[in-house]
């Protein structure tokens, strides 16, 4: 079990700077809450007498990282740092405050969940939080989320796991069910941060004593180094809404490889099949100078092949999806879209790095929805509003890798190809002996002087400056 900071421990631990703030005042409710309960309001005075607050949750403009946000803490002691109509008030406040103020939302979360003693009106508090989240949003402004011991019931799926970005203290309780309410065989295991990590509902797990470098870094990438407009879409632009103007697109990282293009089709294969041509993660690290990575697609799936985060290039933020060579799976798709729809929101640009044989076809495969998932990557591509940019570095099979490729700015490397299909798939499909695949790839036209030909990618990136 995670140490149980108090709301005032964890707010030091994040911060030097913290001034409290109250909600607007609102009609004193009965002193037994709302549905009478009988005892309700001594065991509020022993908890405030205990704990020092007012309530189980604290809220106040802070800065963080040497940025200005506005934090939201629990205080578990505080009748298990249960959500009633007051800490709701607080909470839609800090809301509030963070999208008048256009500064990101920090919340730090300890919760046994809803208030009994005020029964549905506790609960109802939920959705007071789901629309206070939809309006933050809408305002493009970011929530991080750092998940204490225990985060449980409404408020982890609220607060918490309605963040841009989930952070947990190693070890803590993180899940819907309380440890009273669960079956009693079930496994204890799946209801810790490490667990809701390892399935992408979490998406790193942090010390404490590494908090406040981590939220300043998170902070940092999730903050466009302008504020983002929006205008109406102009000449050959897409017109299903506004489009981000404050952004700039992101460059295509440089070729890390010096060589020509591929003289035949086949070649370029080879090429691409290379176990020792630079992969996503050197062109990550040669792109970037710091980022952290968002995992998971938050519904129960990781793909190790597919990295997405933010980092920071030439002092800006930009968003990043990488295939790494694999096959892509469902998760892997449903991550990336969640990804670039982040990053639309924050009007960050986004980059992909393409690198796939294609989209994993086992039965595993399409049992977890392999068809829809592609289907959800190509759109999250097509409805950005901030720039997308490609670059093909690899493997580009068929609509697995076309998924993450932006139309109209896709680039590629010397040694990279882009194929409707595997040539020996091609082959297959069309009759042909297994020894006619070098001959069906220059067929194909996958080079990638070929694809500049056709139009699918802009150019061939080189090693020069």
């Amino acid at each position: 079990m995670a140490e149980r900071l108090t709301a005032r421990e964890v707010v030091a631990l994040v911060t030097g700077d913290f001034t409290a703030l109250r909600p607007p005042a609102s009609a004193a409710p009965p002193p037994e809450g709302p549905i009478g309960w009988s005892g309700y309001a001594a065991a509020r005075a022993r908890a405030a007498a205990r704990t020092g607050e007012e309530e189980s949750v604290l809220y106040g403009r802070a800065t963080v990282g040497g940025r200005p946000v506005v934090l939201v803490a629990f205080e578990f002691g505080f009748l298990g740092g249960s959500l009633g109509q007051a800490a709701g008030d607080r909470l839609v406040a800090a809301y509030r405050t963070a999208r008048t103020d256009r500064v990101p939302l920090v919340s730090l979360v300890a919760t046994g969940g809803s208030r009994m003693q005020e029964g549905m009106i506790a609960l109802a508090q939920l959705q007071r939080v789901a629309e206070a989240t939809v309006r933050l949003r809408e305002a493009g402004v970011p929530h991080v989320t750092v998940l204490r011991d225990p985060s449980t019931g409404g408020g982890w799926a609220t607060v918490g796991a309605g963040a841009d970005v989930v952070l947990a203290l190693p070890s803590a309780q993180v899940a819907f069910a309380g440890s009273r309410v669960r079956p009693r065989d079930a496994d204890p295991e799946a209801y810790t941060a490490e667990s809701q990590w390892e399935h992408g509902h979490v998406d790193a797990l942090v010390a404490p004593e590494d908090l406040r470098t981590t939220l300043g870094l998170w902070l940092r990438l999730l903050t466009p180094a302008e504020p983002h407009a929006e205008s109406e879409a102009g000449p050959g632009e897409p017109s299903g809404g506004a489009t981000r103007t404050a952004s700039a697109p992101a460059p295509p990282p440089r070729a890390l490889a010096e060589a020509a293009p591929p003289g035949s089709g086949w070649e370029a294969v080879v090429r691409a099949r290379d176990a020792g041509r630079p992969r996503a993660g050197a062109y990550l690290d040669a792109y970037f100078t710091a980022r952290a990575s968002l995992r998971g697609d938050r519904a129960g799936g990781v793909d190790p092949g597919v990295e997405c985060g933010f980092g920071l290039h030439e002092g800006r933020p930009v968003a990043y999806a990488a295939q790494d060579g694999s096959a892509t799976r469902p998760a892997g798709f449903r991550t990336a879209a969640r990804l670039i729809r982040l990053a639309d929101r924050l009007g960050i640009p986004v980059l992909t790095l393409i690198d796939t044989p294609g989209a994993a076809n086992d039965a595993e495969a399409e049992r977890a929805g392999a068809g829809p998932a592609i289907a959800e990557a190509f759109t999250a591509v097509a409805e950005a509003r901030v720039p997308v940019t490609s670059l093909l570095v690899g493997e580009g099979g068929s609509g697995g890798a076309l998924a993450l490729a932006a139309p109209g700015n896709t680039w590629a490397t010397p040694d990279s190809y882009f194929s409707v299909i595997a040539p020996e798939l091609a082959s297959a499909i069309l009759k042909r002996p297994e020894d006619q695949a070098p001959a069906t790839a220059d067929q194909l036209g996958l080079r990638p002087q070929d694809l500049v030909e056709l139009g699918i990618v802009r150019g061939i990136v080189t090693r020069e400056e």
